[in-house]
Formats: structure tokens, sequence, C-alpha cells
């Protein structure tokens, strides 16, 4: 059973976490301060909403933290000294595990009770249905009241506060990076007229499988020719830059072909044994 719940921040994960009832917190009605739009946004989701965190977590049991990256770590420890002690505290905002344990630290100093949540796809349209890790010495009574909430995908990652964001956090490299090169690429094919040309070949040319067989792919085409890619990747750094399209991201794969091709390894079969062969090469070459 879970007590009383409250929300601090109700930006567009609030609002779709928001329930009849619960409490709210958002300091873009921080006291007293007139902003129309944002109270609307509480009276349609039926919230109690306060002007000061302490109005709204004066009676919570379980408070789930949705503000923004640059402000989960100032949102802990503005709020510790307000929670009831035992009180959870579900951090729910997208950043590194070391400012969850800076995080953590405040919380369980002032007697509440930290949890590392890691939410694993957009909040909309999903809303309770959005799939949920949690990490951390309370992670097994946070999956219960957040089951009890309504959240219907929630899994236990680790005991450690990190154990949830490492993976969120590790996981973004891809999906993000995957989404700004996709800008790069199809902006410049758009400026040189071969948009569609692009988009055939990589239809062409993409194989159908899973990722720990496309990492060992990726990771064994770096090792054996990264110099000479690096070599190719500078004149595609021209030909954007000739466009007039900034090489952001291809200049970062430069660096890596090159590292990675600098590392003289013949790759290993297997994803496990190429990974602890790169380790093992890079202490040598650090030592």
């Amino acid at each position: 059973m879970i007590g009383v719940t409250s929300l601090v921040g109700f930006g567009e994960a609030g609002q779709a976490f928001g329930q009849p009832g619960v409490a709210a917190f958002d300091i873009a009605t921080e006291n007293g301060e007139t902003r129309p739009r944002k109270i609307a946004e509480y009276e349609r989701a039926d919230v109690r909403w306060s002007a000061t965190p302490a109005g709204a977590l004066a009676r919570a049991d379980l408070v789930l933290c949705v503000v923004t990256a640059d402000q989960a770590l100032a949102a802990a420890q503005r709020c510790a000294p307000l929670l009831k002690p035992g009180a959870l505290w579900l951090d729910m905002n997208s950043v590194a595990p070391g400012t969850k344990r800076e995080a953590a630290q405040a919380i369980e100093t002032a007697g509440g009770r930290y949890v590392d949540v890691a939410v694993m796809a957009p909040v909309l349209p999903a809303r309770l249905g959005v799939p949920l890790l949690v990490a951390g010495p309370h992670a097994d009574a946070a999956a219960e009241a957040l089951r009890a909430y309504g959240f219907a995908k929630v899994a236990v990652s680790g005991p450690t506060v990190g154990d949830a964001s490492a993976i969120k956090m590790i996981r973004s490299v891809m999906v993000k990076g995957l989404e700004a090169l996709t800008a790069e690429c199809v902006l410049a094919a758009e400026r040189a007229g071969v948009r569609e040309a692009v988009l055939a070949s990589l239809d062409a040319s993409w194989k159908e499988q899973g990722w720990a067989e496309r990492v060992d792919y990726n990771l064994d085409r770096m090792l054996a020719h990264g110099t000479r890619r690096a070599a190719e990747m500078e004149e595609v750094a021209k030909t954007l830059s000739g466009l007039g399209v900034d090489p952001a991201m291809t200049r970062g794969t430069i660096q890596r072909q090159r590292e990675m091709g600098a590392l003289d390894l013949t790759p290993p079969d297997g994803l496990t044994a190429k990974l602890a062969a790169i380790e093992a090469r890079e202490e040598d070459q650090a030592a």
C-alpha cells in the first residue's frame, strides 16, 4: 500500500504521471507567482498544487521527482529537509549515476529513502505504461509502490544507486547518437541532392540483426580497418563542410576510428573476447 503521493516537477513527465488528488509542486508557480498556463495544467490533471515544495511534501509518503536534468540535484537538496521520515524519493530524472549518488546522500542524510529510477522510453503516449528500471537499497519497496500507483512495467535493476541510471545514460550514447548522426547525414544528402539515393543505399546495406551481433561486427571493422576508415572519414568531413553542414559527429567518428585502429589489434572472435582484448591493449598502451 502507498500513502500520499507527491510530484516535484509538473512538465511533460509530471503531467503524464499525475493522477487526481496527487499533490504537486513546480517552480513555474512558486511563491504565488501567477502562471495561468501552468495553473491550467494542474487543473486539467485535477492535482492539488502548491506554491511551495513544503506544501506539496508535508504529508507525502512517495515522491516522484520529475524535474529537468539540470535541476535534479538541486531539487533533492532543497526538498530533503522537507520530507517525512522514511518517505520514498524516486529520482526519475535522466542524470549521471554520480549525480544520483549526490542526490541520494542529501535525501538519506535528511531521513528519506532515495531510489534511482530510469525512465526507459518516452513518457507519451505510454504514461503509466512506460518501462521503468529502479535501483538502490530501497528498490523493492519502490517497485511495489510504483506498481500500486499504477505503473505497469517496473523492473529492479540492482541494489546500488546508479545501477538504473548507468543503463539509461550509456544506452543514450547509441539512441541519441543515432539521432544526431541521422541529422548530419540527411541534411548533407538533401543539400547534395542525393537524399533518396542515400536512404535507398542505407536500406540495402542495413542488416537485420540483434545489437550484440551488430556491435561485434562494428568493433571488428574498426579494429581491422580503423586507421584507413579515419582517413576516409576525413574526406567525408570535407564533403559535409563543402555543403555547409558542420561535421560535428563525423569529427568524433574520425577520432574513434583512429583510436581503435591505433590499438594494432587483430580482432578476436566474439564480442566478449574483443572487449577484453581492447581493454587489455589500452591498459598496455597507457602503462
